[in-house]
């Protein structure tokens, strides 16, 4: 069994990120989780130190001039998790980490995917378009958003008397039930 370091990116809550530390605290398979934010008020941040997991702040400018790439070098990671980030990721991390870097959205895609498509944006518009189910997508990340390979679909319906919230709670489910163990399936492949 390799030993992994992977990075978690994430922007806000951070409830998959700790679900994901949570799942692999005495794993084998991994010997360091890493979390990065752009988002100083992160609560992210705060769950991390909770958990005495290292978290390192960076700037939008620290991801599209390489010294984002140049820090997930320095601190050995080869695997990323997206776990609610919302910024591109640039063309030079995609391809430095060819399919080792992996989103979750809440949809089935490729619909409700995209540009500011995320969160309570994605349930809202499920809904209005009288959709029966929806979903997460785990998929690998290219320079494009919701573009990459799908590696994973897991479905719930969506009932009639369902506000985005109600849809945000099941869908935040298969997440948690999901995101560790596809992410452990992956790193016994590397």
């Amino acid at each position: 069994m390799t030993n992994n370091n992977i990075a978690i990116l994430a922007s806000g809550s951070g409830s998959n990120a700790e679900n994901i530390i949570r799942y692999f605290k005495g794993s084998k398979l991994v010997s360091k989780v890493l979390i990065l934010t752009d988002n100083p008020k992160a609560f992210v941040l705060e769950r991390a130190k909770r958990l005495f997991v290292e978290a390192i702040q960076f700037n939008v400018d620290d991801l599209q001039n390489g010294i984002l790439l140049e820090t997930l070098k320095k601190q050995e990671i080869n695997f990323i998790v997206l776990a609610g980030f919302l910024k591109l990721i640039p063309k030079e991390l995609a391809e430095a980490y060819n399919e080792r870097i992996i989103n979750i959205h809440p949809a089935l895609l490729p619909k409700y995917g995209g540009k500011g498509m995320y969160g309570i944006r994605v349930h809202a518009s499920v809904i209005m378009a009288g959709e029966i189910e929806s979903g997460i997508t785990i998929h690998y990340v290219n320079p494009n958003y919701d573009e990459g390979s799908i590696i994973f679909q897991a479905k719930c319906p969506v009932l009639q008397c369902d506000k985005p919230e109600t849809l945000a709670e099941r869908i935040h489910e298969l997440e948690h039930e999901h995101y560790p163990r596809v992410i452990e399936e992956l790193l016994k492949k590397l």
